[in-house]
Order: C-alpha cells, then sequence, then structure tokens
C-alpha cells in the first residue's frame, strides 16, 4: 500500500483533504506520467503546501492532488540510464504539488530532468530540512555574491528571519562571513537568530510601513521573502549599486515604490525563480548547501514530523506560529 495525503475538490467547490491508502494499481493507474520513480523517504511543509493544505490560496492547479512542493528519496525505477535505481535524488518544485503529484506520499512519478543528486555529505532528511527553503535561500544568497556584493560593503538586511528561507538565508550569508542583520516579526527569538550568524535582531515594523521613496542608504544588499511595503522601504535605503534579491511575498504582492532607487542609485532588484530553474543552476546550489557542511546546524533547526501531523502543522504554518523546519517522514 502507498499513504499519501489526498486533497479534493468536488463540483460544488467543497474542500476535502485526507490521509488516504492507495493499492499499488492505483498507484500505477494514477501517478502521473514521468520516467523515474522515486521511493519517497522524507518531504517538508513549506508556506505554499501549507496554503494547498489548507485551501487559503489557488496553489493547486488539478484535482485531485497529491500535495508537497518537495521529497528526497531513492529512484525505485527508471527509464533514463543516466539515473539508475537506487541514486538519491531530491526534487524541488516544477509544479510537484500543483500540476503533479507532489512529495506528501511514500511513492512519486517524476521527469527525469526534475531530479537533482543529493550531495554525498547530505542525508535524505538533511536535503529535505533544507528543502525548497534552503535551496531558494541558496540562490537568493548567490545572487548577492554573483552580482558583486561583498562582506566589505556593508551590512545584509535579512527579512522574515525566523522562517524557513530568512533563516537559511542568514545563517549561509554568516558562513560566507557577511554581516546580517535580520528582520523579523518575533523579536522573542533574538538568541535563535544570533545563533545563526545575525550580528543585530530589528523588528519587522520598522520597515512595515509606507516611507519616503527615496532615504537614507544603509544596505549594501537584501534577501526578502515578504514583498510589499518592506521590499519598497529596503529598495529606498539600499546603497548605491546594492543588489535586493526578491523570493516572496508573505505580507503581499503589491510593490508600492517608484524608480528612484533605481536610476539614481543604481540599485538592482532582482527576482528568485526556485521553482523553474535550471537544472545546472540547481545543483550547483545544491552542492553549495552541502559545501558547508549543513547538518548539526539543521539539528536545531528542524523537527520530524508524520504525514498524519501534516494537518496541523500546516494550520501553524498559516497563523506564522513556526520557527525553522517541518521535516515530513511519509514512513511514520
Amino acid at each position: 500500500m502507498h499513504r499519501a495525503i489526498w486533497l479534493e475538490l468536488d463540483e460544488s467547490g467543497q474542500f476535502y483533504r485526507d490521509l488516504r491508502e492507495l493499492g499499488s494499481e492505483q498507484i500505477r493507474q494514477q501517478l502521473p506520467a514521468g520516467d523515474v520513480t522515486v521511493r519517497v523517504e522524507f518531504s517538508t511543509l513549506n508556506y505554499k503546501d501549507a496554503l494547498a493544505l489548507t485551501h487559503h490560496g489557488p496553489v493547486v492547479r488539478q484535482w485531485p492532488m497529491v500535495p508537497g512542493i518537495d521529497a528526497a528519496g531513492v529512484i525505485e525505477e527508471s527509464d533514463v540510464s543516466a539515473w539508475p535505481i537506487g541514486t538519491r535524488v531530491v526534487i524541488n518544485g516544477c509544479g510537484l504539488g500543483e500540476n503533479f503529484w507532489g512529495g506528501l506520499a511514500q511513492r512519486v512519478r517524476v521527469k527525469s530532468d526534475w531530479l537533482t543528486a543529493v550531495p554525498a555529505n547530505l542525508s535524505n532528511w538533511d536535503a529535505m530540512c533544507l528543502g525548497t527553503a534552503g535551496y531558494t535561500a541558496m540562490l537568493a544568497c548567490m545572487c548577492l555574491r554573483d552580482q558583486g556584493v561583498k562582506p566589505e560593503h556593508g551590512e545584509l538586511l535579512v527579512t522574515g528571519a525566523t522562517g524557513g528561507v530568512g533563516s537559511l538565508s542568514v545563517w549561509i550569508l554568516a558562513q560566507w562571513g557577511y554581516p546580517v542583520v535580520a528582520l523579523t516579526g518575533k523579536t522573542e527569538h533574538e538568541a535563535y537568530l544570533k545563533q545563526l550568524g545575525a550580528q543585530r535582531v530589528m523588528a519587522r515594523a520598522d520597515l512595515s510601513q509606507a516611507g519616503k521613496p527615496l532615504q537614507k542608504e544603509h544596505w549594501a544588499g537584501a534577501v526578502d521573502s515578504l514583498g510589499s511595503q518592506t521590499l519598497a522601504n529596503i529598495c529606498a535605503q539600499t546603497r548605491r549599486r546594492g543588489v535586493v534579491a526578491a523570493c516572496g511575498l508573505a505580507q503581499g504582492s503589491d510593490l508600492p515604490l517608484t524608480v528612484m532607487p533605481f536610476i539614481l542609485r543604481g540599485v538592482r532588484l532582482i527576482g528568485i525563480d526556485s521553482v523553474m530553474c535550471p537544472v545546472e543552476q540547481r545543483q550547483k546550489a545544491w552542492d553549495l548547501l552541502a559545501d558547508l557542511k549543513p547538518s548539526d546546524m539543521l539539528e536545531t533547526l528542524g523537527q520530524t514530523i508524520g504525514l498524519d501531523e501534516c494537518f496541523s502543522a500546516a494550520e501553524q504554518l498559516i497563523r506564522a506560529e513556526v520557527r525553522g523546519r517541518f521535516v515530513v517522514d511519509v514512513n511514520r
């Protein structure tokens, strides 16, 4: 039998969710087309997964759906010689949990060009504690570094710092020697953020209200997962030739700013697309994460839950009550 979280929307618009056991014939008939089947060991809960599980946002595009935009496990069946049976792999995005059955299940069938090899010094649990959050954080941090931002240029701001992307961005940048300021709505977690490497902590309210279109220069760069007015204020405060990597919209998808930071200071605002990122860039991001040897840090960041705990955990994520990461053991 194959255990999976099942989401369904009937003709009247009524939403259903439950944990199901599917027989092997059902699996063969219903798993989406692909050339590789992965025996999933771990998945994780991201904010997008929480939206799908609670039906709070238009994440799911096809019904019924098995949610989960992340999965890590071992190839069980393969039609592709480059991906032999037994290879440890991770899948992030690519429409998983949105258009295609996702990782909150014991099996997933995918296209081989969605796969990334798990680096040798990461366990599959590590890969899912990092998950899309860690992979996105690394893409954002790579962006800052590749655009020429250096530690000596000044402080970098990371917003949503107690969340998955934020926590891991703080840690990555600190590991690379950057002076990091963590912006959070949960200042009671200051000790946790400083343990990750933040030099100081700011309250989210300091940047969440409308400000002038051009403000005093402060940040050499930023990783932002909030969007809306916070991102507008960050751009207005970024130093000449500074870089802002935008990878989320937790505050909102609007962006109430002017062109002034861009044409008067040469500020660069760069979007981070983790869903359809090219495979070469994906592998580079995962290899860089592995190079930082994050296993010890991840033990303090992640907590393991079973499939049957995902519904309550999703509600906690929606209410912004979570610090760190949920790792889902799909066999528990």
